[in-house]
């Protein structure tokens, strides 16, 4: 498959015209862009890059952009994916900022952001869908998300925290796994005898 700087710059700016309501709904957008149609990164590789550009400061859409041009073509391809993501919001910010005035308090752009609404629900179901497949895959992962989702809630933690919090948990959980492992088969062991 074509990986010119045109096609990376090209691809990225479709993507970009049809992103709206933030870095979250990018991933079913990217999934159909740069898995399906083009093939140019696998969705494994794609919720590593989406979960990498949402532990990164900055816009999430940018930093997923920024390491799929990387990996596709070097220094370059990260300057054409970004330019291409970035692109039309700086235009479309260009254009209406003179008329935002007049434009917002029209009924027909009411019901348009209303529409837009609803296509970024469903585009967020999506991106949860297709997260929670790669994401929640053992019981550690079910406990990490489940604890997330308390602290969020209920208790109204910061994401921030919530995210070092998670970092840590993996970090610990996977040094003492092989310890747990170890330990497991020795308990069967003494509950056979």
């Amino acid at each position: 498959m074509d990986k010119s700087f045109y096609t990376i710059f090209k691809t990225f700016f479709k993507v970009g015209t049809m992103l709206l309501g933030g870095g979250y709904v990018i991933l079913p957008l990217l999934q159909s862009e740069l898995v399906e149609k083009k093939g140019w990164i696998d969705s494994d590789g794609l919720c590593e890059y989406y979960a990498l550009g949402q532990s990164v400061p900055g816009i999430i859409a940018a930093n997923i952009s920024i390491f799929v041009g990387y990996k596709l073509r070097g220094q370059i391809g990260a300057l054409s994916a970004v330019l291409g993501i970035v692109t039309p919001a700086f235009l479309a910010i260009i254009l209406i900022a003179s008329m935002l005035e007049e434009i917002v308090n029209l009924s027909f752009i009411q019901s348009i952001f209303w529409g837009v609404g609803i296509g970024v629900i469903m585009l967020l179901f999506l991106a949860t869908k297709e997260m929670w497949g790669k994401s929640i895959v053992d019981k550690f992962t079910c406990f990490v998300f489940f604890a997330s989702f308390i602290l969020s809630a209920c208790f109204h933690v910061s994401p921030a925290i919530i995210i070092i919090l998670a970092i840590i948990s993996g970090i610990v959980y996977r040094k003492i796994e092989p310890k747990i492992e170890e330990v497991q088969p020795n308990i069967l062991e003494e509950c056979e005898k």
